[in-house]
């Protein structure tokens, strides 16, 4: 188990948004609008994981980018501050870790998936994005169908981005925050 920090008594009670859901469904915008909206820090996987492949260590996706990505938030939940962070969290494994990371540091926690029901346009999406991290290789269409992503088992709030914008989206977070 990862060690996510522990601080029996922060300064404030703080949420950890957790943000997943398959490559382009609209993850990083709605995270990247919440964070803004609450002016809280942002957490992105795919932000550390090319800084830590631009760093030269090998296979830096996956298991490191995660781990790094449970101490930064682990810190600011220490410091009594919320965080949004962002990234697929495909596995009971990464789910149960930020569960662990928010227990620790008296944090509530908020997992969010993010879904996009209509097929065709979460292919137009997944075609058409905008890479906006230097050197980023997104995947294609297929490597997202074939991606192994478990089913949920814990409670979550799921958005589906085929039906409400990032706006809205922001909103029924927030409604839900603390």
């Amino acid at each position: 188990m990862v060690d996510a920090g522990h601080n029996p008594q922060p300064s404030a009670r703080a949420t950890l948004v957790v943000i997943g859901g398959l490559p382009a469904t609209g993850k990083s915008t709605i995270a990247r609008a919440l964070a803004q909206h609450h002016r809280i820090p942002f957490v992105r996987i795919d932000t550390i994981e090319q800084a830590l492949t631009h760093s030269g260590i090998a296979d830096a996706s996956g298991t490191a980018g995660y781990i790094t990505a449970y101490a930064l938030a682990a810190e600011q939940l220490r410091l009594g501050l919320s965080v949004v962070v962002e990234c697929v969290n495909p596995i009971e494994v990464t789910r149960s870790a930020w569960s662990a990371t928010a227990q620790h540091n008296s944090a509530y926690l908020l997992n969010v998936e993010v879904i996009c029901s209509d097929p065709d346009e979460h292919r137009r999406r997944a075609e058409q994005r905008v890479v906006d991290i230097p050197d980023l290789v997104l995947p294609t269409w297929q490597e997202i169908l074939d991606r192994d992503y478990e089913p949920w088992t814990t409670e979550r709030l799921v958005l589906d981005t085929a039906i409400m914008d990032s706006d809205s989206a922001v909103r029924r977070i927030t409604a839900t925050m603390p």
